[in-house]
């Protein structure tokens, strides 16, 4: 999973990158695009000495079960495309790039699980001949499963890069029953901070999921 290029599609990424034809062993634009399409990065760079670690805590309260699996995600954005990104042919517009690159989240116990993330995970670099792009960190995902069957509810909590300056926790609610899966292979159930729009017995039969980070590493 890396970068996006859609507008407004969620959580997925985009983007290609440009070649230098000087170098060989550097894909074309066209070969980035594919591999962007393939769940690759394209070619964007990571960081090779990121310094801004940060870690995140995620803990779990009431759930009807455990969680055998749980993966990270990060996601830095472009926020420059007007002068480094790739031109959209069709549209004659820059195209947003987003990249969303994993991160490990060890188990705890099973109610608590930690992992660190970097805000400077992306190389800010040339990509399109344009100029150098400039990413900026904008959130962290965690996805957790019951066991991490294909088939299972994927509970999705999120804290924002805000959230971390502040160092303020965010509180996600689940509801038991699609715990731990839903008619839907997969499900992808993202959670709310608030439970004001549940039924009154669904209200009653929830668990949450508490993202916090707990310092920035200079």
């Amino acid at each position: 999973m890396r970068h996006l290029i859609l507008p407004c599609a969620a959580l997925l990424l985009l983007t290609a990158t440009a070649c230098h034809s000087e170098n060989p062993m550097t894909p074309s634009l066209a070969a980035a695009e594919q591999d962007v399409e393939n769940g690759g990065r394209g070619l964007a760079k990571l960081n090779p000495s990121p310094t801004r670690g940060v870690e995140l805590v995620v803990t779990v309260a009431d759930a009807p079960g455990t969680f055998q699996t749980i993966k990270g995600v990060a996601q830095y954005d472009v926020t420059n495309e007007a002068q480094c990104g790739h031109i959209n042919e069709a549209t004659g517009t820059p195209a947003r790039i987003t990249s969303m690159e994993p991160f490990e989240l060890t188990r705890v116990s099973d109610t608590e699980f930690r992992g660190t993330f970097f805000l400077d995970r992306m190389l800010d670099e040339d990509y399109y001949g344009r100029g150098v792009c400039h990413w900026e960190f904008s959130g962290a995902n965690a996805a957790l499963q019951a066991t991490g069957a294909a088939e299972e509810t994927r509970f999705i909590s999120r804290i924002d890069k805000q959230g971390v300056a502040a160092g303020a926790p965010v509180t996600y609610h689940f509801v038991d029953k699609a715990y731990p899966r839903t008619d839907t292979d997969g499900y992808a159930y993202h959670g709310d901070t608030d439970t004001g729009a549940l039924s009154p017995e669904l209200r009653d039969a929830t668990f949450t999921v508490t993202l916090k980070t707990e310092g920035t590493a200079r």
